[in-house]
């Protein structure tokens, strides 16, 4: 009998041999039923072999081979077997780790049928009145269909009782449904809406004359048109009959690029996949993509690994956001296993960013990528903002605003335009303090602070998700007069509401969106003028474009100047010059005040300037003196356990083994990590690094085994190429 060589979801670095009967015929790629242990397991055939090593008696034989869906195709394979090795992550996690949910369970997958949804001529000639004023989702489904029919997920997206309001509208004859037909292959419609400044045309021409793969880093600046770039990109190759895949850093970017390219290329099928989606329709989406209907893959880091018989090319927006990485599991960076892809597939790839990561900006100075500039806004009428700091270290401040800040927004109000104070804290301040004996909210499961949610009167905490009420008073001396410390989105709007009793204020975090479709309701009121004053967290600080918003406000960023964090500066100018980049994007001009006490700091005088180039230059060069990334590549080995002995005992003995092998890269010592204790679990790691990543890879393939060995049953351990936190 024939053996086959499965990939399962278990920790081994292993792949585990099964018998085939020949009325089982199986491919590579496939998916099969496998007993594993007392439990029955979905793998995936790798490899197909005349026998195995094992004796026959002891190979069990395959249960079931799942042909419902066609077999992984070689090259998504090859693709995540480059991952397993590169990561240093077991092949059959790795694998698992890129299917749909749905393709990992046992349950056969039934396609349903994807319905489109249009308003009826009835539905188009209803005036606003005639929909009774309580419905307001029906109002708002409505709206929405105004601009052309909409997917079942993009109903869903708009509130989760859209659905049953959408089947009340049906009912009454105002929407249709229509099944979504087949995507021509080419040619296919362009709504051609602007024509491409001669930046952007010969930022397009370069890349349309690469011959295989060649990579380009699109350092735009904000508002510039990279999104312009894209799509003139897109429609050259999905005149071939090609496919794109464009992957983008958060889900809340995913609804309007995906309203926007639909709009753009109204008969090319997109696909757009990210964690908002339900299983079914994620491997519904996934399985288009792999039958080459779906011609335009949209997503967050995940769809990288997405099939793509046709791909054409691949674009990265916002290359520079750490949400590429992946944190647990298989840590991977989607930006970077996208480049390996575009070069296995001998296409090209763009990485665009107004703030490119320094290993970007530093390849592309070095001559690995080619650099294509955009250096002027898109819009004639545009004009970069003007940046200006306010220096706080010798002015009174109320609830950590300025007066000429509040100066300033009082001027927006005047003028009905909108304003957007960012601070990247929320709830109503980081911490409660005794006035008293000085007692602070701790964590009692972390090295953290509780966060005080003053609204739900809760103490929370943002690393581990405990929270707890408000004490009435000093769990130390019993004072009862208990200080909020520092400011949060929440005491900013409350103050923000006080001195401004008629502004409308909107405050957008991770708490006020938290219910689907909550951002997607915030962001139409923002566009239809129903909002004065925007009080937000990095959710506001990219990819959005609000033509009436002239003043951004940035209250405390000084932290990241005196982080341990060696990248916390460059975050913080890609951040600001972000969130800076949403004002004046339209006809009227922008400005930016920045509340700093250093405000002669490079990194300001450089923002002010509009300078990265500048910033970059000064950042490499610390780097390079400092032997940091991109000069050296790292690896960094994490321990946690309950258990502070057992933690530190495992990352001696790990060093030992690194010493004892006696490469050319790097050891350091055990260190405490960054936030020590998470979630009860006492943590630490052991950094090493080397001059090249041949010799660093060359160092990880003889270490990984020795680190195996280890006992470590009481512990947690994992590897991080190319770590992003310490």
């Amino acid at each position: 009998m024939p053996v086959v060589r499965v990939a399962l979801d278990v920790p081994l670095s292993t792949l585990f041999d099964y018998l085939l009967s020949v009325d089982l015929p199986a491919e590579i790629g496939q998916r099969v039923l496998v007993p594993f242990g007392r439990k029955h397991v979905v793998g995936i055939v790798i490899e197909l072999a005349e026998s195995s090593e094992l004796a026959v008696e002891r190979i069990k034989p395959v249960e079931q081979v799942l042909d419902d869906v066609p077999p992984l195709p070689a090259e998504l394979l090859t693709l995540l077997r480059f991952c397993s090795d590169y990561y240093h992550h077991p092949l059959g996690m790795t694998v698992m780790a890129a299917l749909p949910a749905r393709l990992r369970a046992q349950e056969p997958v039934t396609i349903k049928q994807e319905l489109s949804y249009a308003l009826t001529d009835a539905g188009r000639a209803l005036d606003l009145v005639q929909l009774p004023k309580r419905r307001v989702i029906q109002h708002r489904i409505w709206q929405a269909l105004q601009n052309g029919a909409m997917s079942g997920s993009q109903i869903r997206a708009l509130s989760a009782s859209a659905p049953a309001n959408l089947k009340l509208m049906m009912e009454q004859g105002w929407a249709e449904s229509s099944t979504i037909p087949a995507a021509p292959s080419a040619p296919h419609t362009f709504n051609e809406v602007h024509t491409p400044t001669a930046a952007q045309q010969q930022a397009i021409d370069a890349v349309a004359q690469a011959q295989g793969y060649r990579c380009f880093l699109l350092h735009g600046i904000t508002g510039s048109g990279k999104t312009e770039v894209y799509v003139q990109l897109m429609h050259q190759v999905l005149q071939r009959g090609e496919q794109v895949l464009l992957l983008v850093p958060e889900i809340n970017l995913t609804p309007q690029l995906e309203n926007y390219f639909r709009n753009r290329f109204p008969d090319a099928e997109l696909a757009s996949l990210h964690s908002g989606l339900s299983d079914g329709e994620r491997v519904t989406k996934w399985l288009r993509a792999q039958s080459d209907q779906a011609r335009i893959v949209l997503g967050t880091r995940l769809a990288v690994f997405t099939p793509l018989p046709k791909l054409g090319l691949i674009l990265v927006d916002e290359e520079h956001d750490s949400s590429f990485k992946q944190q647990d599991g298989l840590r991977y960076s989607a930006r970077d296993v996208a480049i390996f892809r575009a070069n296995q597939r001998g296409v090209p790839i763009v990485l665009g960013s107004a703030t490119p990561s320094l290993e970007s900006y530093y390849n592309a100075r070095s001559g690995r990528y080619q650099l294509l500039k955009l250096e002027q806004r898109a819009s004639a009428q545009a004009q970069l903002p003007q940046v200006r700091c306010l220096n706080t270290s010798n002015i009174p401040l109320q609830e950590g605003i300025s007066p000429a800040m509040l100066t300033a927004l009082g001027e927006r109000l005047l003028r009905k335009e909108q304003s957007l104070i960012f601070i990247n804290r929320r709830g109503y301040a980081p911490v409660l303090m005794c006035t008293a004996c000085g007692w602070l909210s701790n964590c009692s499961n972390c090295a953290g602070k509780l966060v005080l949610h003053l609204k739900d009167r809760r103490l929370r905490c943002h690393h581990c998700g405990h929270q707890e009420r408000v004490p009435h008073a000093c769990p130390g001396c019993g004072n009862t007069d208990l200080q909020p410390v520092g400011i949060g989105t929440q005491r900013v709007e409350e103050a923000l509401q006080a001195h401004f009793p008629e502004a409308r204020i909107l405050r957008v975090d991770r708490d006020s969106t938290r219910n689907k479709g909550s951002w997607l309701a915030m962001r139409k009121q923002i566009q239809d003028d129903d909002v004065d004053i925007l009080v937000g967290t990095q959710i506001l600080a990219k990819g959005h474009d609000f033509p009436n918003l002239t003043l951004v406000g940035v209250l405390n960023p000084d932290g990241a100047l005196y982080s341990a964090d060696f990248r916390a500066s460059e975050k913080l100018f890609a951040q600001l010059a972000q969130v800076a980049g949403r004002a004046g994007r339209a006809d009227k001009p922008g400005e930016v005040l920045v509340q700093t006490a250093f405000p002669d700091h490079p990194l300001f005088r450089a923002l002010r300037a509009h300078d990265y180039d500048a910033w970059a230059q000064i950042l490499l060069t610390e780097r390079e003196q400092a032997g940091f990334p991109p000069f050296v590549f790292q690896v960094l080995l994490r321990a946690e356990g309950k258990q502070e002995g057992e933690v530190y005992a495992f990352l001696k003995r790990a060093r030992e083994a690194a010493m004892a092998l006696s490469m050319p890269v790097e050891i350091y010592g055990v260190v405490a990590a960054t936030m020590a204790k998470r979630a009860n679990h006492i943590r630490a790691q052991l950094l090493v690094q080397s001059d090249t990543r041949k010799a660093l890879q060359q160092f990880l393939r003889a270490w990984h085994p020795l680190l195996d060995e280890l006992p470590s049953q009481k512990l947690r351990w994992s590897l991080d190429i190319d770590p992003l936190e310490f």
